[in-house]
């Protein structure tokens, strides 16, 4: 078994999900008053299962498609939607907090009178 391999997949994973939305909805569904242990094991049957799916995937691509070709493919995606999601915080400034917004309107209006 390829150990440094093994750790390093684990690692990346493992900070890949901290925080993520599957996390946040398994935190939801285990504070909700159900079995926890349920919550556990449906939600680590379904990351295997989804990671099951994933590596029947990257292995009949490999086939294809040379693994370095893919990992460079995978950079190029990752980078490409940076971009598109930076450029996109870019040309469409959020709006600001309601709260400022009705202190900007309450100011207005009280410079006006």
């Amino acid at each position: 078994m390829d150990w440094r391999l093994m750790v390093t997949t684990f690692v990346t994973i493992f900070i890949a999900e901290i925080g993520d939305k599957t996390q946040l909805t398994t935190l939801s569904f285990a504070s909700g008053g159900n079995s926890r242990l349920q919550v556990f094991l449906a939600a680590a049957l379904a990351l295997i299962t989804a990671t099951g799916v994933a590596v029947l995937a990257g292995e009949a691509l490999s086939r294809i498609i040379s693994p370095l070709m893919l990992k460079r493919g995978a950079g190029l995606l990752f980078i490409i939607l940076g971009i598109v999601f930076l450029a996109d915080t870019w040309r469409s400034p959020s709006p600001p907090p309601a709260a400022s917004t009705q202190a900007s309107a309450a100011l207005r209006h009280t410079t006006r009178v």
